[in-house]
């Protein structure tokens, strides 16, 4: 990969139409054609120069190929394109390589990831993608290992186990990896996630050529400030330990702030802003006692690539305890600020305010309200601090807040773009709120989630539900960064949809959650396109040309933690199926997809009756280590299997041999006899033989 940056792009000739690159404010020097890095330069602002596939050929647009994926979980990988070559990653961090024209299968490569580690996950085991540099291919794996492959070959030069072993991690630890990593001055940098179970959050940089660790900086601080040897160690004696309860459940459960998703270099500035993650637990008055801000969760931290060395940090969302975390996409941006150009680093995160910062400096800009919040009155002008709303402290007042945003928030994992042509920022929005309630028992489990919440589901009733999704929203907005406005939103059927791509053709291009993927005109968001993928996406979309000829291309599958737990919400006004698979689409594409197939689905024969008492006790056991994966009340959202319809709820034994000792444990299905008695597994059962029954009789079976 080239890292030698310019202010304009080039031109590439056609012999039909052209493909033009334009300036971008953050173009690289490399081929226009190409997807060479995760958000196509190190600025992260996924826009394509290239205006082939525009508002007057849109029309022409059609599928040039496909290729079907070995699985139906969700896919939320940015396929990378370098010389020709697509390098895609899939779910269970496999990898392939394929000629970016014809689809034709180059090599593949799986990492062999243990099934039972899926466990560790709160949201699927999907991947984001793979960095590249000097024909090598880096991917994180969903068990925690950094492997770099031969680009060529797909062979593996080497791998190294990205968590470290040590005690002051805390009791409870569950790491993964699904983000891409990051490249800057020779220096390969991941993070990890886990936060939802039990984790304390590190970011790692490896040699690119050799895999030796280099450095690591830790965002939260160890229990009784212990030093961790780390280029952290400084700023976390220093600085972050003092905003922590010295005798917070954190030093058992590890604190959090996992950077489990945006890294970004800024090749300008020599920095890497790390976004850090939420608390763990989200409980703040278990976590840290009720007391201090709790740095560095919900913050942005940039440091030296070089050496990890800290340099600023900037904390959005201080006390956090509605898992506001500042690990959604960043962008770095050239913009006017009150008559003067400035470099700034630029985020729509979770709590529902757009974040403008000197990427120099961390020096505070401005902080605009982007979609509807009811958590904060307002942010300081001058500190950018929130002036949170009382009630809004729900585990120290013991009430119930109901949230807006929830903790799925007002803009997820899911890509921005920005385009330099209208000077827009666009964004996948939502509203998704949530009722946040202490769980008076709090403790640690060994397995499960570790979030110190009342984890009781909505009701199983339709009539509940459609009331709370008439709350439930989506759209694609068009901000505007100058003016801290929006200029245009496409409200669409639901939330949770595909990331964005912006190109210099005039168009944006989104998948969404209902199976459409799409293209808007930049400047009015008109439709001007429609594709039916057959099921939802929410993978971001890149642009690519290979001799000559312009690409657009996304994966499909719908996943990530709101169709796991989101249950019945997530198949609200949405009742498309997971087909994993890439598309590629070009002008005059011809190619077809299959036709769509769903699958019946009917209550087991010979399940028998329930007991109402076992089935309330096993509703409690289920909400706490099922519904992450199967769906709060049991209603799955369609990337997993939807346990109401089970074969094996009609047999005590052969459930037990799956929930219990893990039959199904190389297909992502561990067994929880470590921590559920034989009988409180039993109890699970009975729950969902009363749900399977109770929803049968509603006639929701045969779908």
């Amino acid at each position: 990969m080239r890292n030698r940056f310019s202010r304009y792009g080039l031109v590439v000739a056609c012999l039909s139409m052209p493909v033009t690159a334009v300036f971008s404010g953050a173009s690289a020097d490399d081929n226009p054609s190409d997807w060479p890095q995760h958000g196509r330069t190190a600025f992260e602002q996924r826009f394509s120069p290239l205006d082939q596939i525009n508002t007057r050929t849109i029309g022409r647009l059609g599928l040039a190929w496909h290729q079907d994926f070995d699985t139906s979980r969700g896919q939320e990988g940015t396929p990378l394109i370098v010389d020709g070559v697509m390098y895609v990653t899939t779910s269970w961090s496999k990898v392939e390589a394929l000629d970016a024209a014809t689809g034709r299968v180059l090599w593949r490569h799986d990492p062999a990831v243990p099934g039972g580690v899926a466990v560790r996950g709160c949201c699927d085991t999907v991947n984001r993608g793979a960095a590249y540099w000097d024909g090598r291919v880096y991917v994180g794996t969903f068990d925690g290992r950094l492997i770099a492959l031969d680009a060529k070959s797909g062979r593996l030069d080497w791998s190294v186990n990205t968590i470290p072993h040590d005690a002051t991690l805390g009791d409870i630890r569950s790491y993964t990896i699904d983000a891409a990593p990051r490249i800057a001055k020779d220096v390969v940098i991941i993070g990890n996630g886990g936060a939802e179970f039990g984790a304390r959050g590190f970011v790692s940089g490896f040699d690119a050529r050799t895999g030796r660790l280099k450095w690591r900086f830790f965002t939260v601080p160890a229990p009784g400030n212990q030093p961790d040897h780390a280029a952290s160690d400084n700023v976390l004696s220093s600085v972050a330990y003092k905003t922590w309860s010295p005798t917070g459940g954190w030093t058992h459960s590890g604190g959090g702030g996992t950077v489990w998703d945006s890294i970004v270099y800024d090749p300008v500035t020599g920095l890497v802003y790390l976004g850090v993650g939420n608390g763990a637990p989200w409980n703040y008055k278990f976590r840290s006692n009720g007391e201090g801000d709790n740095l560095f969760l919900a913050s942005i931290v940039a440091i030296r690539p070089e050496t990890g060395e800290y340099v600023w940090h900037f904390q959005e969302t201080p006390k956090d305890q509605w898992d506001f975390t500042a690990s959604q996409p960043m962008m770095v941006l050239d913009l006017p600020v009150q008559g003067r150009m400035r470099h700034v680093l630029v985020q729509a995160p979770k709590n529902g305010f757009f974040y403008t910062l000197d990427a120099r400096t961390g020096a505070f800009i401005s902080a605009i309200p982007y979609t509807f919040l009811n958590w904060a009155k307002g942010i300081d002008p001058k500190t950018g601090r929130p002036d949170i709303v009382p009630d809004a402290l729900w585990s120290l007042t013991g009430r119930t807040w109901f949230g807006i945003p929830g903790s799925l928030g007002g803009h997820n994992w899911a890509p921005m773009a920005y385009s330099p042509q209208t000077g827009y920022v666009y964004i996948p929005a939502q509203q998704l709120p949530e009722p946040f309630k202490a769980d008076d028992h709090m403790r640690l489990h060994d397995m499960g989630v570790n979030l110190g919440i009342d984890m009781s589901g909505l009701p199983a009733d339709p009539k509940v539900l459609a009331a709370v999704g008439k709350t439930v929203q989506g759209w694609l907005l068009a901000w505007d960064p100058v003016a801290g406005k929006a200029a245009f939103r496409v409200q669409h059927d639901t939330p949770w949809n595909g990331g964005v791509l912006a190109t210099a053709g005039g168009l944006v291009f989104q998948g969404l959650a209902t199976g459409g993927f799409e293209a808007y005109d930049a400047r009015t968001g008109a439709r001007l396109y429609h594709f039916d993928a057959h099921s939802g996406i929410v993978a971001p979309p890149v642009a690519y040309a290979v001799h000559n000829r312009q690409y657009v291309a996304v994966e499909v599958g719908w996943g990530g933690i709101f169709p796991l737990m989101g249950g019945a919400l997530a198949r609200m006004r949405n009742d498309s199926v997971n087909h994993s698979r890439l598309l590629v689409f070009a002008l005059d594409g011809k190619d077809r997809l299959p036709a769509d197939s769903r699958p019946v689905q009917t209550l087991a024969d010979g399940v028998g009756s329930f007991e109402p008492e076992r089935a309330r006790r096993g509703y409690v056991s289920y909400q706490h280590f099922c519904m992450a994966c199967h769906g709060d009340n049991a209603i799955a959202g369609g990337v997993l299997p939807d346990l109401r319809w089970s074969g094996a709820l009609g047999s005590p034994d052969g459930f037990y041999s799956i929930a219990g000792m893990g039959a199904l444990k190389n297909f992502g299905m561990v067994g929880f006899s470590s921590v559920l008695k034989p009988q409180e597994i039993e109890d699970i059962r009975q729950f969902l033989i009363s749900r399977a029954r109770h929803d049968a009789a509603l006639g929701e079976d045969k779908k």
